[in-house]
């Protein structure tokens, strides 16, 4: 594990109240679960600019994979993490990332080929910085998957990751952050 590694699992095993319970349970569903984007990286940027630990983080993103799944086992999962964690001072959103092709062309115009697996999801997130999913084994230690690395993450930059997404939700997910985080620095598409 690298110093950026070593810093991000410090960053949510020790240091944010909220993530950690996350992890705890992770394994209790059935299901691999991965927790990415959001929760992980509004963390790190919380501990990066001195906030505090739930400041303006909007959900938790829990993915997992499930070919043989269905969109009303994604929605009953989704209720049964909210309802595990009504206490959160955000909402969780569940994603069976095998169906994500099912909805995405219905919410942002654009038709994906199935992903493979969760890290294939991973790969095309709007921004490099945002582009990051961890999970627990259940030996407790982390597995962090990364595609860009974590140096735009801890700098505060957000670049665009063009794999899938339209320069207009970019500017929408940048714009919406730095008025959050004005330390931020947003790179031109």
């Amino acid at each position: 594990m690298n110093r950026r590694e070593k810093q991000l699992i410090a960053v949510i095993d020790e240091w944010s109240p909220h993530v950690r319970p996350l992890f705890n349970v992770s394994h209790s569903f059935g299901y691999e679960c991965w927790i990415g984007a959001g929760v992980i990286t509004q963390s790190v940027w919380n501990h990066q600019f001195g906030y505090a630990a739930d400041y303006g983080i909007g959900d938790a993103d829990i993915l997992y994979f499930d070919a043989s799944g269905t969109l009303e086992e994604e929605e009953k999962f989704e209720r049964e993490w909210n309802d595990a964690f009504s206490n959160l001072p955000f909402s969780i959103d569940v994603t069976n990332e095998a169906l994500v092709h099912l909805w995405y062309e219905e919410k942002f115009n654009q038709t994906i080929q199935p992903y493979t697996s969760v890290q294939d999801a991973i790969d095309t997130w709007p921004t490099t910085a945002s582009s990051v999913g961890v999970k627990r084994r259940k030996n407790g230690e982390y597995e962090i998957y990364a595609p860009f690395g974590l140096e735009d993450l801890f700098q505060g930059i957000i670049r665009p990751n063009k794999r899938l997404i339209p320069e207009k939700v970019y500017w929408n997910k940048a714009e919406k952050w730095k008025k959050r985080w004005p330390e931020l620095t947003i790179l031109s598409w």
